[in-house]
């Protein structure tokens, strides 16, 4: 109701009052004006109180799409810690893994767009559609690209069974002896596949790409010997690298990295262009309001401030980011179309 429409509603009650009024014409006016200010007021206060409080109001549920105790999980955890803490709001986090992360993402689109329940999620969520063949969503198109937080660098290891020192030297050999070579990815459409894949692609080697169900089932079949190479984030791989367990050959990263400082560049190494890297962000339902995004944005990027300076993100071998809304759905673009095109060159059917 419009204040105008008030003040005519509440004219006609007041006349109609059981009241005593003054008899005299200009009284009357002046008690029906005080009468009318007071009610109008009143009316007035109680109909901005009624409008909706500002979000958030109650718990937010963030779903990670894997298991609790990896990486994704740990960090999800870290952030809805530091903003409960910070912003004095409940976050739960919820594991619903599944069919390489897209069973959390269904529940997440299937949700209310009112940011009470969001995706927190890795790199392969983009590539879900490329990778898979049954796929009922758009990861690009339908969900709110709420915040990217942060980027971990990839490793390239080889089992410590084998001679070679660089990545040249295992291209060398690769190409001589090309059945003897195999390479172990994580999971279908991870980072680790696609640089596995950009490996192949660049050093014209045709080393045989072996999916497993899990970072922890390639890596002991690499420390065993039983295939040959696996890149994947430096997090998962450091503590074996460290120990001896694996050869670390090279970082994905453009210049080495502040986490190992020790480990050349994969340019260094005899591979120049291999650059890339696990990422992390914050989805939401598609038609998210615009003033929600931006609140769980700031919201994030304080967040992810605030655990770098404690040193909280370095042990998990993740460097931060903070982006935009909008900066992270350019980047979601330029990143599908690099690896689309990836793919394609190396005739990948999705499985």
């Amino acid at each position: 109701m419009t204040k105008r429409k008030a003040e005519r509603a509440i004219s006609r009650t007041a006349t109609a009052l059981p009241v005593a009024r003054p008899q005299s014409i200009k009284g009357r006016r002046l008690f029906l004006k005080a009468l009318l200010t007071g009610l109008v007021s009143i009316a007035w206060v109680h109909g901005v109180s009624a409008q909706p409080a500002k979000y958030p109001t109650h718990p937010i549920k963030i779903i990670v799409p894997f298991a609790a105790g990896g990486g994704v999980d740990a960090f999800a955890r870290l952030l809805g810690k530091q903003i409960e803490e910070k912003r004095g709001i409940a976050v739960v986090i919820e594991n619903r893994a599944g069919a390489n992360g897209t069973v959390g993402a269904n529940g997440v689109l299937q949700s209310q767009p009112d940011g009470y329940t969001l995706l927190f999620s890795a790199a392969t969520h983009v590539m879900a559609r490329q990778v898979m063949s049954k796929v009922s969503f758009d990861p690009v198109t339908d969900f709110t690209n709420i915040a990217r937080v942060g980027e971990a660098p990839m490793m390239v290891v080889l089992s410590p069974k084998m001679p070679q020192k660089t990545i040249a030297e295992v291209v060398e050999d690769a190409k001589k002896n090309p059945t003897q070579w195999q390479f172990g990815v994580s999971a279908v459409g991870s980072p680790g596949h696609i640089a596995t894949i950009a490996f192949n692609h660049l050093s014209g080697a045709k080393i045989t790409i072996v999916p497993y169900r899990g970072t922890a089932p390639a890596l002991t079949d690499v420390m065993g010997g039983h295939i040959q190479l696996m890149i994947d984030p430096v997090i998962a791989l450091l503590p074996m690298a460290r120990d001896g367990q694996v050869k670390a050959l090279a970082t994905t990263t453009p210049k080495r990295s502040q986490l190992t400082p020790e480990i050349p560049t994969a340019a260094e190494s005899g591979m120049p262009g291999l650059e890339f890297s696990s990422w992390y962000g914050l989805w939401g339902p598609k038609n998210m309001p615009a003033e929600t995004v931006t609140w769980l944005n700031t919201a994030m990027a304080d967040a992810t401030r605030e655990l770098a300076a404690a040193g909280r993100l370095a042990a998990l071998g993740i460097e931060p980011v903070y982006e935009s809304p909008e900066e992270f759905g350019n980047f979601i673009k330029r990143e599908v179309a690099r690896n689309a095109e990836l793919l394609k060159a190396a005739d990948f059917k999705p499985m």
